[in-house]
């Protein structure tokens, strides 16, 4: 069918517009498998239709805790060591290297995080005086437009007094609750909080703002988007090139002459087009996570 809703009818459709049934398509199955799954790894990994923005709490337990803040890495497993000689040394030099342990792990469907949302006293907070006031004045952020954040009368109850006052409890964030810094990478799964692991305690929670690759089982429409679709198609006109490239020259009854290499070089430039136009109209901004 033209617009496909699982993986069968999406081969199906690459395999007529590559000319089945009139034509025999020399791929098979498990080829044909294994480019349908590059291909949905491609379009999650690349394609702003592939993912989406979502929002993850997590709760830490009591080992999560442990782990980030009491590892010691001298007496638990994790430590490479590695044994050098130097120009000149008289033996080998054993150099330990030492790698931290606090991270929390990930569902594999997560393919970058952009930022991680922490209580205060993860990263700051708690310092000077906590709610917001440097000097005398209400302890809550909000309280009043006579003493907003502990900053005393700003003159008045007019916006611009409400501005200057929002200004201030901006600048008191950034500089006494920062943002966490975070390190993140799809292939492990894990998502390292370079934090304050000891302020923490079991039951607290973090909200991490991240993005998640959709499930084509669950989403079928990625199986009838059209830059999967022709995608697919170029992918298969390839596999099946290769796989007739050794009969090329090869005469066939009636006269015809198989040409594998023509076909795998169509695919190829067909493939090359597809992946520039994902490049230039359907890709995520770089930069825009870490991942």
């Amino acid at each position: 069918m033209a617009k496909p809703t699982n993986r069968q009818e999406l081969v199906e459709y690459a395999l007529r517009r590559l000319g089945a049934p009139v034509l025999e398509i020399n791929v098979a199955d498990e080829q044909l498998d294994d480019i349908l799954d590059d291909t949905i790894q491609y379009f999650q990994e690349r394609h702003y239709d592939g993912v989406i923005r979502t929002y993850l709490k997590y709760e830490f337990t009591q080992g999560d805790i442990d782990r980030g803040a009491n590892f010691n890495p001298f007496t638990n497993p994790g430590i490479s060591t590695a044994a050098t000689v130097y120009p000149g040394a008289t033996g080998p030099t054993v150099n330990t290297f030492i790698e931290n342990s606090n991270y929390i792990q990930l569902p594999a469907h997560i393919i970058g995080v952009e930022k991680v949302m922490t209580p205060d006293q993860a990263t700051g907070g708690g310092g000077i005086f906590p709610g917001g006031g440097l000097g005398a004045g209400s302890a809550v952020p909000y309280g009043g437009l006579d003493g907003i954040g502990g900053i005393g009368n700003l003159g008045g109850r007019d916006m611009i007094s409400y501005y200057m006052g929002q200004m201030w409890l901006e600048t008191y964030e950034y500089l006494f609750n920062p943002a966490a810094m975070i390190r993140f990478n799809k292939r492990m799964d894990r998502l390292y909080l370079d934090i304050n692991w000891n302020r923490l305690s079991a039951g607290q929670v973090i909200v991490i703002e991240c993005y998640r690759a959709l499930d084509p089982e669950h989403f079928v429409e990625i199986y009838n988007d059209s830059w999967v679709k022709k995608y697919l198609v170029a992918s298969v006109k390839r596999q099946w090139g290769q796989n007739l490239i050794k009969f090329t020259g090869t005469k066939l009854p009636g006269g015809v002459e198989m040409n594998g290499r023509q076909l795998y070089d169509d695919g190829v430039s067909e493939l090359e087009q597809i992946k520039q136009d994902m490049s230039s109209t359907y890709e995520l901004p770089p930069l825009d996570f870490v991942g």
